[in-house]
């Protein structure tokens, strides 16, 4: 009897032992997961990523805004550099971000995006976009960053979204993870990761 209790304890001390583990595990996994979740629904805004244009285009024509933040921890000024666009449903289009380091050391910054209405999101997919990766900009420097982008025929079939005619596509820059403000280590040269975006800069 004892040593059935013994056995008991043990195996419950072992289950303690490794649910916290297990616990931060999953708390690491679930941030790829949801932000997969997301991608794929359109979930709490988020767009999806097409790897080709669409073979579609249709008369209905859509307005798309842009909108943009930077969070205060990253020294830039980050703009649309250009006013709101009509394009055709399944049309592939083009729009600029205009982003300024406005600190005295280069800065690494993130874009996290998001698009209104959030039902909209599921049918706004994205070809490419300087979202998708790290971008580094020297103090003083200044960038275009774009963003290629087609709204999916299959918003037709949604009844739902029969009233919707303007979608606002947002970009919120961040300053890299781990870092001061984005600011890189004395003596990191590293390359932009983006540099087919940029079209101008000190």
């Amino acid at each position: 009897m004892d040593r059935d209790v013994t056995r008991r304890n043990r195996r419950t001390l072992v289950i303690l032992a490794v649910l916290p583990v297990a616990m931060v595990g999953l708390a690491y996994a679930s941030v790829p997961l949801y932000d997969l979740f997301c991608r794929v629904t359109g979930f709490a805004g988020t767009p999806g990523v097409a790897e080709a244009p669409s073979r579609i285009v249709a008369e209905r024509e859509m307005t798309v805004r842009f909108d943009s933040s930077v969070n205060p921890a990253l020294p830039w000024r980050f703009a649309p550099a250009q006013p709101p666009m009509t394009v055709r449903v399944g049309e592939t289009a083009m729009a600029f971000y205009r982003a300024e380091n406005t600190g005295d050391r280069a800065t690494v910054g993130t874009a996290t995006f998001n698009v209104t209405p959030l039902k909209a999101a599921q049918y706004v997919d994205k070809i490419d976009c300087f979202c998708f990766t790290e971008q580094r900009l020297a103090a003083g420097e200044s960038a275009d960053m774009g963003v290629s982008f087609y709204v999916d025929p299959a918003i037709m079939e949604d009844s739902n979204l029969d009233e919707v005619k303007t979608i606002t596509l947002s970009y919120t820059f961040f300053p890299k993870y781990g870092t001061d403000g984005g600011a890189e280590a004395d003596g990191d040269d590293a390359p932009r990761q983006a540099a087919q975006w940029r079209e101008g800069g000190n």
